[in-house]
């Protein structure tokens, strides 16, 4: 009886002080924001290495509801590199809704030129993002509308 009593104290412990770590490792609105601008200046910069590296290695990158997501860094470098070969003058904001935990959800808006077309673009969306102890995003699930083009 003992032996049962004492392992489940000892898990209770573990659980605890596990539960402790991740309150202190707790994401804040200055990382989220930090994380935010450099999501903001690799999509500028039209980089896809850059946005890989704000990610875990094993990422899920929902972009839509309704598609599989992408996975891991080369998903996302790959991905990138794909929907960002024909924007030009790149303009991204982002502003904190909420932080709770390690989630961080945030409104943003991207406009940019079309090369193909010379078309004005301009996108609004919402991240909802989940980080882990390293201020890396590990599932990013986002919703976004276009307004059109000129």
């Amino acid at each position: 009886m003992f032996n049962r009593i004492g392992s489940s104290l000892i898990i209770a412990a573990i659980l605890a002080c596990m539960s402790a770590a991740v309150e202190a490792k707790a994401l804040t609105p200055a990382a989220l924001e930090a994380w935010l601008e450099r999501y903001g200046a690799a999509w500028e910069a039209r980089d896809g290495s850059a946005a890989g590296r704000l990610f875990t290695t094993d990422v899920r990158y929902h972009e839509s509801p309704f598609d599989e997501p992408k996975k891991g860094r080369s998903g996302i470098e790959e991905y990138w590199r794909s929907v960002t070969a024909d924007q030009r003058e790149v303009q991204f904001e982002s502003r904190i809704i909420a932080v709770n935990g390690n989630t961080g959800v945030a409104h943003w808006s991207a406009k940019f030129r079309l090369e193909s077309s010379g078309a004005m673009v301009e996108l609004d969306g919402v991240f909802v993002l989940e980080f882990d102890s390293l201020d890396q995003c590990s599932t990013l699930r986002e919703w976004w509308h276009v307004r059109g083009s000129e």
